[in-house]
């Protein structure tokens, strides 16, 4: 099938069932037809990536498209360039689709859009997708694209990741150029690449990394097992009340990697506390937020209410408050770093629950395990698992050193390779 025909397919799919999911705040049909026409005519494919279809979080700018990052006072806002993230998009060959939904200004995790709409997750009627990437991954999950972009502050790629049952990566901190996004926290935002089929992370990071990492990319990091390689599972996890069924996928997890050959030990990540160096991790957020959205809090209507007082909140919290905050990230980010003296890779769940009802309470929980990641700048890939009786996945992460990327994507290959064997 020409790229051309299957873009117009996914056109069609996006416009008869995207009504009722609303993964898309944007669909930009007659661009992704004239690139997938180029990318029928090339005589050679630019990338693994050429012809692939793309969804991009609204916080990316795209040249001549509304650029909202999911706000009502952006609605207007057009982007006189790409971001530098979407430039390298365009450079593998891949189509872009169009700007998917997400948690206004990105600060939140369930993607209930006042401006824009409730994004709903394709696995099931009325649940959350997640945040504040929800779009992105349920575009995914509904089958409209193949990879997608997302950003992850505390978990904003993962948490989405997890609960539309896709995979998704947030990449050692600085290895893909944040131009053209519009921030939220300038010291945790992240840009990551989510995909349904985990193998396109790889080609994907490296087509969007910037290019001294990208050249340095080893060519064997491919490994089908995992021999000779130490896993920790963190007894902090203990501290995080986690549903039976997330328990559960770790454990299937855990197996999977001994049938690799892989050890799994448990380790203390001394002085992470995931409870609290969350919130504190939220408290820089809605800080940094404050300044980089100054003018809209300050403008009547720009903004909804919740999203101005949580940053009202940061920008009213004392000097001292914030300091505490920020050692208390660092504090955190210095015992993920020193676990790769001992490990080669951090696994444990993704979010503390799965997939939930939009109107249900918000567990406060849903980034405690992914905040350590976006503190401590390394990398960290979630992927699906099935659970048996379950309709539902559940996800794990792992975690390793910064810029172990290339190795921890081939270690996640193999391990989910392995769990959809059982």
């Amino acid at each position: 099938m020409s790229v051309l025909t299957r873009t117009q397919a996914h056109l069609d799919l996006i416009a008869a069932q995207d009504p009722d999911i609303r993964s898309f705040i944007r669909v930009d049909g007659d661009d992704a037809l004239a690139a997938a026409n180029a990318a029928d005519t090339r005589d050679v494919a630019l990338s693994p990536l050429d012809g692939l279809l793309v969804a991009v979080k609204d916080n990316l700018a795209v040249t001549d498209k509304a650029w909202t990052a999911g706000i009502y006072g952006r609605r207007n806002l057009i982007a006189d360039g790409d971001a530098a993230a979407i430039t390298r998009l365009r450079a593998a060959g891949t189509v872009i689709v169009g700007g998917a939904n997400m948690e206004e200004a990105a600060l939140g995790a369930v993607t209930d859009n006042p401006t824009f709409g409730r994004c709903i997750n394709p696995l099931g009627k009325g649940l959350t997708a997640g945040g504040s990437s929800g779009g992105s991954a349920a575009a995914l999950a509904a089958g409209f694209v193949d990879l997608a972009l997302g950003t992850d502050t505390m978990g904003s790629v993962r948490v989405p990741a997890a609960y539309c049952g896709v995979a998704g990566i947030k990449p050692t901190f600085g290895v893909i150029d944040r131009a053209g996004l519009a921030m939220l926290s300038p010291s945790l935002d992240t840009i990551g690449p989510m995909a349904r089929d985990i193998q396109l992370l790889s080609p994907a990071l490296r087509a969007l990394s910037n290019p001294d990492f990208a050249a340095s990319w080893p060519e064997s990091a491919e490994r089908s097992d995992l021999s000779g390689l130490t896993f920790g599972t963190p007894v902090q996890i203990r501290e995080v009340e986690c549903e039976a069924a997330v328990l559960r996928g770790l454990q299937k997890a855990t197996e999977a990697i001994q049938r690799l050959g892989g050890d799994v030990i448990e380790i203390d990540l001394n002085g992470w506390r995931p409870g609290k160096s969350r919130r504190a991790g939220l408290l820089v957020t809605e800080a940094e937020g404050a300044v980089e959205l100054t003018d809209l809090i300050n403008e009547p209507g720009a903004i909804s209410d919740q999203l101005r007082a949580m940053l009202n909140y940061g920008r009213n919290a004392s000097a001292e408050k914030v300091a505490a905050a920020r050692e208390e990230i660092v504090v955190a980010a210095q015992s993920v770093e020193s676990a790769f003296a001992k490990v080669d890779a951090i696994l444990m769940p993704t979010t503390p629950q799965r997939a939930f009802p939009h109107g249900d309470p918000i567990p406060a929980n849903q980034a405690d395990l992914t905040a350590s990641a976006n503190f401590s700048g390394c990398p960290a890939v979630a992927l699906p698992v099935a659970i048996q009786g379950e309709t539902l996945p559940a996800s794990v992460q792992l975690l390793a050193a910064r810029y172990a990327d290339p190795h921890l994507l081939a270690w996640a290959e193999a391990l989910i390779a392995e769990l959809n064997q059982t």
